[in-house]
């Protein structure tokens, strides 16, 4: 899906009424304080805006989310990223004794960008996606939601796409906020199969006994790879396709009879009986499945704590397209125009009865939860909002558990 359509120039118009009325503040703020139960979690936090002109304004910190919001009404930023929470306050890192400035905390983050499997998708190239390359996003999703929760048992995934090529996962418990570089970078470690650069032919090569997260990952990539890889992608169509694949083969079970067996025959008898005759390459057709659809991961993302990652919920200035909102080209646009649309009286009633819930916010963000209601935005931040709710529930306990080492009853 290309982004020719989409115009940069209308920016300037419609940022500062996304950051007026649109931009979820509230919800946002909720996230990055946790609860408050660390101190000056959000005011050490580091924030960097891309300006027009790519313009990049780093170790920006805030104070409170009134402070946050009028800032970035302010700015206006064309994109926004976050970084790590630091020792000190980002906005005063030049007045910090050298040395005395460290990262200390950040979410355990993934970045998948699409771009990495050029060499295994035919429709699409470079930053264009369509909803045949998509599946490679979606069986990424499903192998590292499930092996961050059930491998390592994280419970508070946030997955969001990037805006433009790609997804962003951000783990956001505790244990793997407090993280060391080393530690995040074992965890990506053990996530990535997909190994060499682009002159590596065969990048996976499995051995005996295949581990069992590699068997749960065949699982899901088994159940997509037909459709995508076969059909979609018609990977054994053409003359040039073929060969890729054939270069994938051990040269002594090279049959392209064996391989369309194998391939096309997967749950046979006959196929596994062929896999486990094999002495060597015996997993060659698995290789070749992972190879076309496992995860991607860009390890440096994640195992650097001050590395700084697209925020959700800002805009991409070369799409104009936000995070929570998946494969739409000028999301901005659409929502903006969204806003000017007259209300029926039942959204109204249904806005009102949910702004009167909310009497500890005040007018302004009534008024904002009114307006983004109105729009697409809408179910994004109730996805978001639901999120929240899981994480208040870990922050709840650990509030009460500090208050009871204190007692404070």
């Amino acid at each position: 899906m290309p982004s020719s359509d989409y115009d940069s120039a209308c920016l300037p118009d419609l940022l500062p009424l996304y950051y007026r009325r649109l931009f979820p503040f509230y919800q946002y703020y909720r996230w990055l304080t946790y609860g408050g139960v660390q101190k000056n979690y959000f005011q050490n936090r580091e924030f960097c805006f891309t300006l027009k002109d790519d313009i990049y304004v780093r170790y920006q910190s805030f104070s409170t989310l009134n402070e946050l919001e009028k800032e970035m009404q302010k700015m206006n930023p064309y994109k926004i990223d976050i970084g790590a929470v630091y020792s000190h306050r980002p906005n005063q890192h030049n007045t910090v004794k050298s040395g005395s400035f460290q990262a200390l905390e950040k979410e355990l983050v993934f970045d998948i960008d699409m771009t990495d499997y050029d060499d295994v998708r035919s429709c699409c190239s470079a930053a264009d996606i369509c909803t045949k390359c998509w599946t490679l996003m979606t069986i990424a999703i499903r192998i590292l939601d499930r092996a961050l929760r059930e491998d390592f048992g994280f419970q508070h995934l946030l997955w969001v796409y990037s805006g433009r090529r790609g997804v962003h996962c951000w783990v956001c418990d505790e244990a793997a906020r407090k993280l060391s570089a080393a530690a995040r970078s074992a965890v990506a470690e053990y996530l990535s199969l997909i190994k060499g650069g682009e002159d590596t032919v065969k990048k996976v090569v499995l051995t005996d006994p295949i581990h069992p997260f590699i068997r749960e990952s065949l699982a899901v990539v088994e159940h997509f790879f037909p459709q995508y890889a076969l059909q979609d992608q018609d990977i054994l169509a053409r003359k040039e396709s073929v060969d890729k694949v054939l270069a994938l083969v051990p040269d002594d079970i090279l049959s392209l009879t064996c391989l369309l067996s194998n391939f096309l025959n997967m749950k046979t008898n006959q196929a596994r009986k062929k896999q486990s005759t094999a002495k060597k390459g015996q997993h060659f057709d698995k290789e070749i499945m992972l190879q076309y659809c496992y995860p991607r991961l860009d390890v440096n993302v994640s195992k650097g704590v001050s590395h700084l990652l697209k925020s959700p919920f800002s805009v991409h200035p070369k799409t104009g397209c936000n995070p929570q909102k998946l494969i739409l080209f000028d999301f901005l646009s659409l929502i903006c125009e969204e806003l000017d649309r007259p209300k029926t009286g039942e959204e109204e009633e249904k806005v009102e009865d949910a702004t009167e819930k909310e009497d500890e916010r005040d007018a302004s963000e009534k008024r904002r939860i009114r307006d983004y209601k109105r729009t697409s935005l809408a179910k994004y931040v109730k996805n978001f909002d639901q999120f929240l709710e899981g994480l208040a529930r870990s922050w709840k306990g650990e509030l009460l558990r500090k208050s009871d080492l204190q007692k404070e009853f």
